[in-house]
């Protein structure tokens, strides 16, 4: 193996950048980064999903003589990456546990011959006596240690292994360090500062927005034919994952969308390890696939081209939903973030947090990240101020790419309403769900309330004016506000929460967002990616480069990105040096691939 970087004279960050990687600039603060790294200094590079993180220690290991080491917890990510980089014409490779043995030895001889630009390994591999040992008789120019919030005991991910880490400051102490992850609040960066880097490390923190994101959040109310609505709306054909809360609904779910036409299969923890495997892959070389998941799948999974992502149920933080969203439009093409949630949702996820075994201290936390993303979910203006405040980012808000912005909802004043709500969830015992306490409101006569003597209370038809579709929204709203919370016995029945007492006193007030009533005609009913798919040109190089992928067994992807191919379409190159001044296209790719690609484009315009 052979890398495209000579030891002298050495390559500036903007050459590797051009010829290597064949972009034009560098984006944020990636020049910043790579000269610090470069220098020698520890650094934490906060950046989202599809901002360039690995740029920022790629190009410092292409700079300095050595080899870098990144710690990667997934051997799919490895495997991805060091794909996209040989295709480039680096020198890189995986020490993992998929490898046979010829190749791990082969792979380590080539380590200590100082033949590799970059090596890949898993954090537990890292953490074996003889891989250190190893180590210690190369040449390592960086540690860079991916996903660094799987450091974070407090986190949404957290990997034990990663507290070990610190032994690279232990025993590599000349050698920098480099943590990078899409998303850690500021407890999570403290702990990543405090255990993998030291003190005297620099924090990078890059916009959270992903501009290409389109967000929306809307109410279940029949989840599977709303998700195909949107699918067949904005994303024929096209990559897309949908994320479900157990692993049975993964499996329905896929075998539905199937029946309706679409390609789609399930991935969960449950599956064997090598149907999970084969899953994965599937998706990845494919072009179209729908895949639904649990949370199980999707950290470090590197396809660029997922044109959306979805979710039937409600995730458990705002972090986490950012993260899972952040898996489409890494391209940087336009991509949507699609939601759907109901009362029981709420429920369910209080419940489960309550009946967890955690401390006090991590319950509250876990609360209060959850809280965030209810806000977020019944927010009735610009969700990006929402969003992004979590993280300490500001945003003026009338992004224009967002539900409420392209289809602003109404709000109200619920105080009068939101007062019978909770005072009737208190004269009904506070043990009963939504369902029973809006058939009390309303007057609805039932088996249970005449049982219970329930249209005796004085809450008993107080609300018969308003629709019980309202009233279900109020108490969903509620719930999400902290003004109830649900049974901790896990019986589905709601309380009042500690908040409340200034509310039904009258002492405060609380406007709610009304929810939209479902409609067919809606402002953002356009595909979401602005690519004429039709064009004879778009589907000779879509077909040239599933062909040429199937050929190298790798996934279409790592030929080039979607964006390269339209931007490839859009200026029509008729010679190399033309080829060459499109981003995404390098020296090395456009020595290898080029001509086919001059060819495909002439033979389509025939």
């Amino acid at each position: 193996m052979s890398s495209v970087v000579p030891d002298n004279p050495p390559r500036s960050p903007e050459a590797l950048l051009r010829q290597v990687f064949g972009y034009s600039e560098f984006r944020g603060r990636q020049r910043e980064i790579i000269g610090h790294v470069a220098e020698g200094g520890h650094a934490l590079v906060l950046m989202p999903t599809g901002g360039g993180k690995s740029l920022c220690y790629q190009i410092p290991a292409l700079m300095s003589p050595g080899t870098t080491i990144v710690v990667s917890p997934l051997i799919a990510l490895m495997r991805d990456q060091v794909e996209a980089l040989t295709h480039n014409g680096v020198a890189a490779a995986v020490l993992n546990s998929s490898l046979d043995a010829e190749t791990r030895r082969r792979t380590e001889d080539e380590l200590l011959a100082g033949k590799l630009d970059l090596l890949y390994i898993a954090p537990e591999r890292l953490l074996r006596e003889s891989t250190l040992a190893l180590l210690a008789r190369c040449r390592i120019n960086l540690f860079a240690i991916d996903e660094a919030h799987c450091v974070s005991q407090w986190g949404h991910d957290f990997r034990p292994e990663y507290l070990k880490l610190d032994v690279l400051a232990e025993r590599f102490p000349a050698v920098p360090r480099i943590a990078l992850t899409a998303t850690a609040d500021e407890r999570t960066r403290g702990e990543i500062v405090g255990r993998l880097l030291g003190d005297d490390a620099r924090i990078f923190v890059a916009s959270f927005d992903r501009p290409n994101i389109r967000y929306s959040v809307g109410l279940k109310r029949n989840a599977r034919q709303q998700l195909l609505a949107f699918i067949r709306r904005r994303h024929p054909g096209q990559s897309g994952i949908v994320y479900c809360f157990s692993r049975r609904k993964t499996e329905e779910t896929a075998a539905w969308l199937v029946e309706q036409g679409l390609d789609a299969i399930a991935y969960h923890a449950g599956m064997e390890s090598g149907d999970r495997q084969a899953a994965q892959d599937r998706f990845i070389n494919a072009d179209g696939l729908v895949i639904c998941a649990t949370i199980a799948f999707g950290m470090g999974i590197d396809k660029p081209d997922v044109r959306f992502v979805a979710h039937l149920d409600l995730p458990k933080s705002i972090e986490s939903y950012y993260q899972e969203t952040g898996r489409a439009g890494r391209d940087g093409l336009p991509a949507d973030a699609w939601m759907v949630y109901s009362l029981a949702d709420v429920v369910r996820i209080r419940q489960l947090l309550e009946q967890s075994n955690a401390g006090a201290d991590q319950k509250k936390l876990e609360r209060e990240r959850l809280e965030a993303l209810l806000a977020y979910c019944e927010h009735a203006r610009c969700r990006r101020p929402a969003l992004l405040g979590y993280f300490g980012e500001g945003h003026p808000g009338d992004c224009g790419h967002c539900d409420n912005c392209q289809d602003p909802p109404e709000t109200w004043d619920a105080t009068e309403a939101a007062r019978m709500a909770l005072s009737c969830v208190y004269r009904t015992g506070q043990r009963f769900g939504a369902g029973h306490v809006v058939d009390v409101l309303t007057g609805k006569r039932t088996e249970r309330v005449e049982q219970l003597a329930h249209d005796r209370l004085s809450t008993w038809a107080i609300g018969r004016e308003t629709d019980r579709n309202t009233w279900h929204s109020v108490m969903r709203q509620l719930l999400a506000a902290g003004y109830l919370v649900p049974d901790p016995e896990g019986h589905g029945g709601l309380r009042l929460g500690p908040e409340c007492r200034d509310l039904l006193r009258g002492e405060t007030r609380i406007e709610m967002r009304r929810d939209a009533v479902p409609s067919s005609r809606r402002s953002g009913s356009r595909k979401s990616v602005e690519i004429d798919t039709d064009s004879p040109l778009w589907q000779a190089l879509r077909q040239w480069r599933l062909e040429t992928a199937r050929s190298e067994d790798v996934p279409p992807y790592v030929i080039f990105h979607d964006a390269t191919l339209a931007a490839i379409v859009d200026t029509k190159p008729l010679t190399l040096d033309e080829l060459a001044t499109i981003s995404g296209v390098g020296e090395h790719k456009l020595s290898r691939y080029g001509e086919a690609v001059l060819a495909a484009l002439d033979a389509a315009a025939d």
